[in-house]
């Protein structure tokens, strides 16, 4: 059984050898905006042309995310924004060209390979308002009430506490700001066998939650005016190659898998007013 300290080793492993590959030349194999985890069918073609054209090819190539978050959430001039598990600065760097220069761009990561490239992007960039700490999500390194949005890319769906990571993002957000990240959910039931398979896809599938419980967690962390919208479903042929190379019988798992798995795009709201006593600070 995969536990939650095996994903984050895993996760940790997998993002340090993607920052690896990228500062030492080797680009991705499916050609230019492609994740360069060969062809991942979750983390490819995610970037149109005018956004790549917005940010360092390292940033581009060391992307292994599940959707864009940055393009549908609506970031304004002068706002701050905070990306949790910010890999290579992508999203980082798009969301500061967004809020321009009176507002600022974090990102937050736990892999001191992808931090290193990240600092190279920001060098490359030119922008001055961009900031990489270095921690973990369910732990972030902000004061209470300090950003207007929240964004992620694939992240939070592999960590094991993900109720401790919505609280802190609840804590940091200012009243009334937004949650709106890209994440994998599951859709409907995928029996337990199949599922432990399929969580070592860590290419995002590993502790996707299902869409339900999800919004439940938000509710539950404070959040309101909570809306999932698919944005892309994966079918069976999507992880043909995985599942084979697992030693998993294609033909009995796809019936399991397919159309279970999708990226979504999750837009959630912190009050602008307290409800209750110490709600704006869990």
């Amino acid at each position: 059984m995969t536990t939650s300290s095996d994903v984050k080793a895993i996760v940790r492993e997998k993002y340090g050898q993607a920052a690896q590959r990228v500062t030492s030349g080797k680009t991705s194999c499916c050609g230019s905006g492609q994740a360069i985890d060969c062809c991942d069918p979750i983390t490819s073609n995610l970037y149109g042309a005018d956004q790549q054209g917005e940010v360092p090819a390292g940033a581009l190539e060391a992307s292994l995310g599940c959707g864009n978050p940055t393009a549908l959430a609506q970031l304004e001039p002068g706002e701050v924004v905070l990306d949790l598990g910010s890999g290579g600065g992508i999203d980082v760097i798009l969301s500061a060209r967004r809020v321009g220069p009176t507002g600022k761009a974090y990102g937050l990561d736990m892999t001191d390979e992808m931090l290193a490239l990240a600092e190279e992007n920001k060098r490359r960039s030119g922008l001055a308002n961009v900031e990489f700490l270095k921690g973990e999500i369910e732990h972030i390194p902000l004061p209470d009430n300090s950003v207007d949005v929240v964004i992620s890319n694939c992240v939070i769906n592999l960590s094991g506490d993900k109720d401790r990571v919505l609280r802190e993002a609840f804590r940091v957000l200012k009243p009334g700001g937004r949650f709106a990240v890209s994440d994998v959910v599951v859709r409907g039931e995928v029996p337990p066998a199949i599922r432990r398979s399929m969580e070592l896809w860590v290419g995002c599938i590993a502790g996707a939650l299902g869409d339900a419980d999800y919004a439940a967690k938000l509710r539950a962390a404070g959040f309101v005016d909570i809306g999932i919208e698919i944005t892309r479903v994966y079918g069976a042929d999507d992880a043909r190659e995985f599942l084979a190379a697992e030693g998993v019988e294609f033909a009995s798992a796809a019936r399991e898998i397919d159309g279970k798995f999708a990226s979504a795009f999750v837009r959630a709201v912190k009050p602008a007013a307290c409800c209750a006593p110490g709600c704006c600070s869990r």
